[in-house]
């Protein structure tokens, strides 16, 4: 497993993450239709990874209204804590009241506290603000996050989900003030969901901000289960209106476009469609790891093969030109001025 460091902070991680999404979904349709992992289950994925040198996991207070950090803390409870990376998040609703919402000092504050004692540790690794809050002051969020790290609650701060300005404008406040500076960017990138490309990608090199890319198979498209004119797999988290409906709309004969150009390079390679889709993303510009998600242990085994070998110029080509998509303004502007812009490297 190779170790990268997160954007420009002194942090190393494996280069695939394990999203703990899955665990604890029993009560939550929304959750259920990704996975339900007990205890007993997540220990034995958590292991897996542990194995294969991936000691990084991603959850957030939202899964499962907090079971899936409740049952993420009891399938590591028999590994040593400075042998796990946790990385959790809070801003998305989570209680009935007025304040139990957002980006403010009192939410993050009660929200660490919470994460705190459902993961059952006293330190968080990596804290995200799950998406901009455009309610609260940036400075005001930024300040509770800083002194959560002076009191040694959280070692690094990361964000999720933010449009260029929101990060930059974050970045330009903990610059002026001496705060604790964003170092990961948790985004959305994936062979069919290329827009984090335009303005994201070019800013976290830039500035230092590594992307921790969240459903790099598509939100599910990018199984290898998914083929023209068949009906979608009984098994897919698809097959849920409100999963449908919460994720990325890709054209469907784009999709289709894309999945025909990865069957032929899984078959040059003696791949998985998973596989080669995930090891593209993790070849990127930007990229410090890439977090996959697992029902059971045979798709969390097959995603840690995703690792350890790569594309060629030609396959990575042929994947590009396929799911290459015309940008909006003024990305296609700057694209004919690539002298003025280069592409990322």
């Amino acid at each position: 497993m190779e170790y990268r460091q997160l954007g420009r902070s002194g942090l190393k991680v494996p280069e695939l993450c394990f999203g703990c999404g899955t665990f604890g979904g029993h009560n939550d349709e929304f959750f259920k239709a990704w996975g339900a992992a007990d205890v007993a289950e997540a220990k034995k994925m958590v292991d897996i990874c542990m194995d294969a040198g991936i000691n990084f996991f991603d959850t957030a207070d939202i899964y499962s209204s907090g079971n899936s950090e409740a049952v993420l803390g009891k399938a590591i409870d028999h590994l040593d804590r400075e042998d796990v990376l946790i990385s959790t998040k809070a801003t998305f609703r989570l209680g009935k009241g007025p304040n139990d919402v957002g980006s403010s000092r009192y939410h993050l504050i009660q929200s660490v506290e919470r994460s705190l004692k459902r993961l059952g540790t006293d330190y968080i690794d990596l804290y995200h603000l799950h998406a901009f809050d455009a309610t609260s002051p940036v400075e005001e969020t930024l300040r509770a996050l800083d002194d959560m790290v002076s009191e040694g609650k959280i070692r690094y701060i990361a964000c999720s989900n933010f449009s260029g300005w929101h990060l930059m404008k974050s970045l330009a406040v903990s610059d002026r003030y001496g705060w604790s500076r964003y170092v990961g960017h948790q985004a959305y990138y994936s062979l069919v969901g290329r827009d984090y490309e335009w303005e994201l990608m070019p800013l976290g090199l830039d500035q230092g901000v590594g992307a921790l890319v969240w459903s790099p198979l598509g939100w599910g498209r990018l199984t290898g289960k998914i083929r023209r004119g068949q009906p979608l797999p009984k098994d897919s988290r698809l097959q849920s209106k409100m999963a449908f409906d919460s994720g990325p709309q890709p054209d469907e004969e784009y999709l289709y476009r894309v999945v025909d150009a990865l069957d032929e390079v899984a078959k040059e390679m003696g791949k998985t469609v998973p596989q080669v889709a995930l090891n593209w993303v993790l070849g990127r510009p930007s990229v410090s790891t890439v977090i996959i998600g697992a029902r059971n242990e045979a798709q969390l085994r097959q995603n840690i093969g995703a690792t350890g070998w790569k594309l060629t110029a030609e396959q990575i080509a042929k994947l590009d030109a396929a799911s290459e998509l015309p940008r909006t303004y003024p990305y296609w502007h700057q694209l004919q001025f690539e002298e003025r812009n280069p592409k990322p490297v």
